[in-house]
């Protein structure tokens, strides 16, 4: 899973970037205006507890890779240009979090001169909906010349909803809010629209802030939120400083400032609801390992999460969820005497915390 960092400029989104990846970037490399990556493992207190256990050889996180995405800059007017390359960045992450300044610094002026958290959240969505309706519209026009030629029956499936996107987009409506079915999703996914994708809003306030923090993130998102949308507030630079930090001192600094979680576990929470994934485990004496899937996967498809041949081959899942395995002692045995541990089939769908052992031939 790739989440791409966007911004306008000085708004904080590098910051962001080496909160939640740990990694310190120094005043050359942020110049170069090249994309940053990093791969984060997903804290998993489940994981960490059947590691305890079971005492693995390797324990496997699950990871995201977050991508501090590059192509915004500032014009010889002040305001904010949108380049080729950043569309084309973006157009290859599952999500985005959209970095927006709430933070004074006279030091570090905002491109439009003032502090507008909705005015800069509207400014990247309306980028978005022009990019995709200077792709939809030239695609439109093309079926309905074929179809003047010839009857095809898939472009006619398509046709109607690519029509109705366009329609919400000429009303300025972000695709993404939208209620599309999975076989709409499924003739769009060739496009890679810049609206569809999921957004979460990341608010960045300074610590002097903190008693805004509810009120702004409430504000905008009566705006802005909606189905794949999501709104929550940070701290920049407090969570930068977290970052670089031990567990134990982190903890210490975050009850001095109020602040309950950290950027990153904040993130990867609102990140798995926005995309609608979970995790499930599988545990032993040679590996622990939690596998990301999507809500709603059956055992047979999270088996072929593991391994195609798993998805092939399938023939039972054991199953025991990770709550009922700790309340039976952290034992299988106990877990099973206690009707907790059992076998399903392939239709069975996975939830999230379920340790399963896959059976195949």
């Amino acid at each position: 899973m790739q989440i791409g960092i966007v911004g306008l400029p000085f708004s904080g989104k590098s910051t962001l970037f080496q909160a939640v990846t740990k990694t310190k970037l120094d005043a050359a490399t942020l110049s170069k205006g090249d994309p940053h990556h990093g791969i984060v493992k997903i804290p998993d207190a489940r994981l960490e507890k059947s590691a305890e256990i079971f005492k693995p050889k390797s324990t496997v996180h699950a990871t995201i890779d977050f991508v501090d995405v590059v192509g915004l800059k500032k014009g010889s007017t002040g305001t904010t240009q949108f380049t080729t390359s950043f569309f084309s960045a973006v157009k290859t992450n599952d999500a985005m979090i959209h970095v927006v300044r709430l933070f004074q610094d006279n030091s570090v002026p905002h491109p439009d001169k003032t502090i507008d958290p909705l005015r800069d959240v509207t400014t990247l969505d309306t980028e978005f909906i022009i990019a995709d309706m200077a792709v939809l519209e030239p695609r439109i026009e093309k079926i309905h010349k074929q179809l003047g030629r010839a009857q095809d029956e898939l472009l006619r499936k398509e046709l109607p909803v690519l029509e109705k996107c366009l329609a919400w987009l000429q009303q300025e409506r972000p695709l993404r809010n939208e209620e599309l079915s999975k076989e709409e999703l499924h003739v769009l996914k060739t496009y890679q629209l810049l609206s569809l994708k999921p957004m979460l809003i990341a608010l960045n306030l300074d610590e002097t802030q903190q008693p805004m923090l509810k009120e702004e993130v409430a504000l905008i998102s009566a705006e802005k939120a909606g189905l794949r949308t999501r709104v929550l507030g940070f701290f920049g630079k407090i969570d930068m400083e977290i970052s670089a930090l031990s567990s134990e001192e982190a903890r210490v600094f975050m009850d001095e400032y109020g602040i309950e979680e950290s950027a990153l576990d904040t993130l990867i929470r609102e990140a798995y609801a926005l995309l609608g994934l979970q995790s499930f485990l599988t545990v032993g004496e040679d590996e622990c390992r939690a596998w990301t899937i999507r809500v709603g996967m059956t055992a047979q498809e999270a088996a072929g999460v593991i391994h195609s041949d798993f998805y092939a081959k399938f023939i039972r899942a054991e199953v025991v969820h990770y709550d009922d395995f700790i309340a039976a002692g952290g034992s299988f045995a106990k877990a099973k005497e206690a009707g907790h541990w059992r076998l399903e089939g392939k239709s069975y769908v996975v939830a999230d915390g379920d340790i399963m052992n896959i059976r195949h031939g």
